[in-house]
């Protein structure tokens, strides 16, 4: 009796410190994600979010987040292949994110964008403003959208974020679907929507990708998912609405 006791005092422990790191891995992982966003958006260094910047963006989210994700990992004595970063079936998952992706990228360009005001809607006209023109600057824009969405945005909100949360609770299957809920919605959020059109555009890939990690229980499907969706929807905007 007294040794099951101290297991429980013991998972109690395990559960608070789990807690507590995934919190303040969470909240500084946003502050990392926001940084340069602010940075180059107010110092109008070098023109601001625009050109060779938004690869600086991607790049410092990227190194950034990762190295807290590691550190906040090694805490909890895990490693990334614990939050699904495992390159098993690596072929099959690459089709699977390339049909999703290319499925949203065509229902959003062929039918959504075009049928819901195109070049005037303010999601298309935040993005055209960050195009300079340039070779340079498109490709810059891409690997944000690759890097800093498809990759970082992936490993924090999807595999940290369910993996770690959903251990605090005795049920698993709870664990996991109030994680994965939870991902959802702050994933939302932080895209700030602010009508039903915005909310709709963010939720539908968002669901996607989590469904991709839960299936497959790897983070390679919904990476190349995502990276694939942003990757067109820069390559497509600039191609159709950018003068």
């Amino acid at each position: 009796m007294k040794k099951i006791e101290e297991q429980s005092e013991m998972n109690k422990v395990g559960k608070t410190k789990t807690l507590v790191v995934f919190i303040g891995t969470i909240f500084l992982g946003y502050v990392l994600f926001i940084i340069p966003d602010v940075f180059f958006g107010v110092t109008k260094i070098n023109g601001g979010k625009i050109g060779i910047n938004l690869l600086f963006i991607g790049l410092f989210q990227f190194i950034t987040v990762t190295a807290l994700l590691y550190f906040s990992l090694k805490i909890l004595k895990k490693k990334f292949r614990d939050i699904g970063l495992r390159f098993e079936n690596l072929g099959k998952d690459i089709l699977l994110g390339t049909f999703f992706g290319g499925v949203w990228t065509m229902l959003q360009f062929a039918f959504i964008i075009p049928n819901t005001g195109g070049a005037n809607r303010p999601d298309i006209n935040g993005m055209l403003d960050m195009y300079d023109g340039s070779l340079v600057g498109t490709i810059s824009f891409v690997a944000l959208g690759v890097i800093g969405g498809g990759i970082t945005e992936e490993i924090f909100n999807r595999g940290y974020f369910i993996n770690v949360l959903k251990e605090i609770f005795k049920n698993p299957k709870t664990g996991l679907w109030f994680s994965a809920i939870l991902s959802i919605l702050l994933f939302a959020l932080g895209h700030m929507p602010v009508n039903t059109l915005d909310w709709f555009d963010i939720l539908v890939p968002t669901i996607l990708y989590t469904i991709l990690f839960i299936w497959t229980k790897r983070l390679t499907a919904s990476m190349v998912a995502h990276g694939v969706y942003n990757a067109s929807a820069i390559i497509l905007t600039y191609s159709i609405y950018f003068h």
